[in-house]
């Protein structure tokens, strides 16, 4: 299995912004997917951005898009998400994901439920 390690997480006023990495160690080479996610206080895990490995083809939750940017350097087993404009909404855990195999549709991308591998979440808060 893979080893998922986020960093990069802190308090940031609104506006700012945040560059999160995800680190991935073990079984890497067979890949299918990364992606970010995250849980709100006292509300359910959403989606955020997903990357496939091989292609680099990229899918956003309609909250984050044209704001949030995932990317991914294949040499470092990496993945970052860069956050931009951030609202104080987007305070939360955010947590990386990896699955090795899944349908190809944003649905399926964009669902925790299609993840079985997780890192141990960052904390993100914007301040108001």
């Amino acid at each position: 299995q893979v080893q998922l390690v986020e960093s990069g997480g802190g308090l940031v006023q609104a506006g700012g912004s945040l560059r999160l990495s995800c680190a991935a160690s073990g079984r890497t080479f067979n890949l299918n997917t990364m992606a970010w996610f995250r849980q709100p206080p006292g509300q359910e895990r959403e989606s955020v951005a997903a990357i496939t490995w091989g292609y680099g083809h990229t899918f956003y939750a309609d909250s984050v898009n044209g704001r949030f940017t995932i990317s991914k350097d294949n040499n470092k087993n990496t993945v970052y998400l860069q956050m931009n404009s951030l609202r104080p909404e987007d305070t939360a855990v955010y947590y990386c994901a990896a699955r090795y195999s899944g349908r190809y549709s944003r649905t399926s991308f964009l669902s925790p439920l299609e993840y079985d591998n997780w890192g141990q979440g960052t904390q993100v808060t914007v301040s108001s």
